[in-house]
């Protein structure tokens, strides 16, 4: 029986992955099932961190050339690494900025708005930092988002319809940002499909990776696409405020960054210190300022994880615990009023579940009282995402345990019904 605490320990008992759970540092009262928004530390993450530091004490200003890792290649460097995880070639990837910085840059570079060609296609479910920056892009060319950001609806409020994204792709687009897994519903959107129908009308398009990257497998470079952007502190477990990163397709390599600076040059010619950039030849040339240091080196313990075991695996893990999670919440929770919203369909959907429910911000508040931490998304929804190499099915199992006696007991009912100040 599904249902059973004895056949969720038969499961981990059979999962090739369980001994990772003891690479990171789990708490033993508490259920983390917040993954999708920050990844719990690993002890691999502390010591790169721990080793950085040592790396600062020992070599001082030095420490840019020598040591194990020297700073003045580590963007470099580690987007190598990252590289294999979105199936993206050698020199695609950079290490740098923050999500939201990466998507500035990325649309000053790739939104060159001429004649008809002058609108930008998103989405209306889109986190709200892209459509900011997509906005702020607009008026810094002199354009009205009112009218010149294309929004596809949604038919339900929660997923996409792809082919109603290409519709939207009209001879009036210039470029196209989208996200590769909606935040809310965890929809996978079909990014080889839309980088396809894109490329047949001309329209350059990128995606937006950060529920995506560490969550399913990628092939950036096969399917086409031109740029990408995320952020390592969800799925890749870098830690908060961790330095993000971005993906160039080689294709565009030597098109000039659209926002310069210091680190976007050629790394044998920028100490030269003209007033001339001559940029990078990859996608370095797409970095803005001096890398963060602090912030970039936990992705180095994290990412020997993720490159040692192989994104394919790790999807096949996060695919098995969504799908018992969905399977108990059926068994389990029917007729407390919980709405499953995202796809069903294996394909279709991401590392996470999402619930809605009316008493959604009592019933996420109950939850962290009783040790299981969930994500709020308002007005109404609940992410739960439990995350491969961390998480366990006897945990799956628990949390909708504690989940059914909250419901069962009207233990939400204690708490006031809406959100705190961050959610």
């Amino acid at each position: 029986m599904i249902n059973t605490y004895e056949y969720a320990r038969e499961l981990d008992h059979q999962d090739p992955l369980a001994g990772y759970r003891n690479e990171f540092y789990v708490s033993g009262n508490k259920i983390y099932l917040d993954g999708n928004s920050l990844g719990l530390l690993s002890k691999r993450a502390e010591q790169s961190l721990l080793g950085m530091i040592e790396a600062w004490k020992e070599h001082g200003i030095d420490g840019w050339t020598t040591g194990e890792r020297p700073w003045f290649y580590l963007s470099e460097n580690l987007g190598n690494q990252v590289a294999p995880i979105v199936g993206a070639d050698e020199g695609e990837v950079i290490v740098t900025g923050s999500t939201t910085v990466n998507l500035h840059q990325l649309t000053a570079t790739f939104y060159q708005p001429n004649g008809r060609r002058t609108k930008i296609l998103a989405d209306e479910l889109n986190f709200p930092s892209d459509i900011y920056a997509l906005q702020s892009q607009l008026k810094l060319k002199g354009f009205d988002p009112a009218t010149h950001l294309i929004q596809v609806k949604s038919n339900d409020g929660h997923t996409l319809n792809e082919e109603h994204i290409i519709s939207a792709m009209t001879d009036e687009i210039a470029l196209i940002v989208l996200p590769g897994i909606l935040y809310r519903s965890g929809q996978i959107l079909n990014m080889e499909l839309l980088t396809k129908e894109a490329h047949m009308r001309g329209i350059p398009i990128g995606f937006d990776l950060c529920h995506s990257i560490g969550s399913i497998p990628h092939s950036l470079t096969s399917w086409d696409v031109d740029f990408a952007f995320w952020c390592h502190y969800k799925h890749l477990n870098g830690g908060p405020g961790a330095t993000a990163g971005l993906y160039v397709n080689k294709k565009h390599f030597g098109k000039q960054p659209g926002l310069a600076g210091w680190f976007s040059s050629n790394k044998e010619k920028q100490f030269d210190m003209e007033h001339e950039l001559n940029a990078a030849a990859d996608s370095g040339a797409y970095q803005i300022g001096t890398p963060n240091i602090f912030s970039m080196a936990p992705i180095i313990g994290s990412l020997s994880m993720f490159n040692e075991i192989g994104m394919e695996k790790i999807r096949e893990k996060s695919l098995k615990l969504t799908g018992y999670l969905m399977e108990l919440i059926t068994t389990e929770l029917d007729g407390h009023g919980f709405i499953v919203r995202n796809p069903l369909d294996e394909e279709r959907r991401g590392g996470h579940v999402f619930l809605e429910h009316p008493e959604a911000p009592r019933i996420c508040k109950a939850l962290k009282a009783d040790g299981v931490i969930p994500d709020f998304r308002a007005p109404n929804g609940i992410r739960l995402a439990p995350v491969a190499l961390y998480n366990s099915f006897e945990e799956v199992w628990q949390t909708v345990q504690i989940l059914k006696t909250i419901m069962d007991e009207e233990k939400y009912k204690q708490f006031e019904n809406k959100r705190g100040v961050v959610a």
